[in-house]
């Protein structure tokens, strides 16, 4: 999972100009409303209705405009400082010519890191599934799989920045960095140290083996649009990147705000592997190898999120995220009970969580 997790708000009446917007700097505010006065003509846009539309964990912002006769646009807010718009805008155009529903950049300020784009509405595929009823979301998921293959399939290498052991062993480390040490409070140093790293290299030899395709980094209901026409749209692809097959079915499988049974995850993997084996992308011939290679990618995503969402609650100030750790901690539990050579993992995550007497390891509290 990248840091950005977009989670559009519902529609509100706007009262206003900037109605519910706060500015951290008035050169910031005073800048785009000069940008905005000059869009609003060519846009049909109207100011008086801009309102907050989504909330991030990053420094951008999306707010919602209503533009003439009818209809809305997307603004995002993403200072220069902070935020580089320009892989966000070349994903984009990826995404186009692979057949997806992306929005349409309308206008675009570089230098100052203003953009306006089309709405992809108001409704995630999040808000739509029901979590109880899984076969009542059955055909909302073959659709999310149906785009990751045309994704899957528009790949080429050279194209996008490689997922390669360096990536993956920095988001590794945030999980000892942010989830244990600052999190936790546990001291990571001696036989625990050892443990990580270890097992660290493993996971990261296991994904390395799995064959290169365009990743999206976060493949989830949350950040997949539902339409009025159905067909679904897909936001926060800024930080994708050339890597795992096997690491964006890992993400839609396995949520960072949902849970699934095994049988419904089982069941969607299967069917995204005949697709892929059918539009002849290099999944393992066999499944259950196939799927090994997702749980291990699996691993690696839910070891670097329980690191990310620690860091957005103690240096970034929004705790909300650091709720849904207990959902990755359970992921990380099943997929070690299941390989013997995480068990090492799996003792260490359950006395760190205190699931299990602390004999193993005798660590220290910072």
């Amino acid at each position: 999972m990248s840091p950005s997790v977009p989670s559009p708000l519902p529609e509100a009446p706007a009262t206003g100009a900037s109605h519910g917007i706060a500015w951290p700097e008035p050169q910031r505010e005073a800048a785009f409303q000069a940008w905005l006065a000059q869009l609003a003509a060519s846009h049909a846009l109207e100011p008086a209705s801009l309102r907050p539309a989504s909330a991030d964990a990053s420094f951008r912002r999306y707010f919602r405009i209503d533009a003439a006769p009818g209809g809305s646009r997307i603004i995002m807010d993403a200072p220069p400082a902070h935020e580089d718009c320009r892989p966000f805008v070349k994903v984009a155009g990826l995404l186009v010519d692979a057949g997806l529903r992306v929005p349409t950049i309308l206008a675009w300020d570089q230098d100052q890191g203003f953009m306006l784009m089309s709405d992809l509405g108001t409704r995630t595929m999040l808000e739509v599934v029901q979590p109880d009823q899984p076969q009542a979301s059955h055909g909302l998921y073959l659709q999310a799989v149906d785009a990751l293959v045309d994704w899957q399939r528009a790949s080429r290498p050279g194209v996008l920045p490689p997922y390669d052991e360096a990536l993956l062993q920095r988001e590794l480390a945030l999980f000892p960095d942010w989830y244990l040490a600052r999190h936790r409070g546990v001291a990571v140093e001696g036989r625990l140290r050892e443990t990580l790293d270890s097992t660290f290299k493993l996971i990261v030899e296991r994904n390395l083996a799995a064959p290169s395709v365009y990743v999206h980094r976060d493949f989830m209901p949350r950040n997949l649009m539902i339409g009025s026409d159905s067909r679904l749209g897909i936001l926060d692809f800024q930080d994708a990147v050339y890597g795992p097959i096997t690491y964006d079915i890992a993400s839609l499988m396995r949520d960072a705000f949902l849970s699934w049974d095994e049988e419904f995850v089982l069941d969607i993997t299967v069917r995204y592997w005949q697709k892929a084996l059918e539009a002849g992308l290099p999944v393992d011939a066999d499944f259950g190898e196939f799927y090994r290679g997702v749980e291990w990618m699996g691993l690696q995503r839910h070891l670097k999120v329980a690191g990310i969402f620690a860091r957005l609650t103690l240096r970034d100030g929004k705790p909300k995220y650091l709720a849904d750790t207990p959902r990755f901690i359970a992921y990380i539990r099943a997929t070690a009970s299941r390989y013997r050579e995480l068990t090492p993992l799996l003792r260490l995550v359950e006395e760190v969580e205190g699931t299990q007497a602390a004999s193993g390891y005798a660590f220290g509290r910072i």
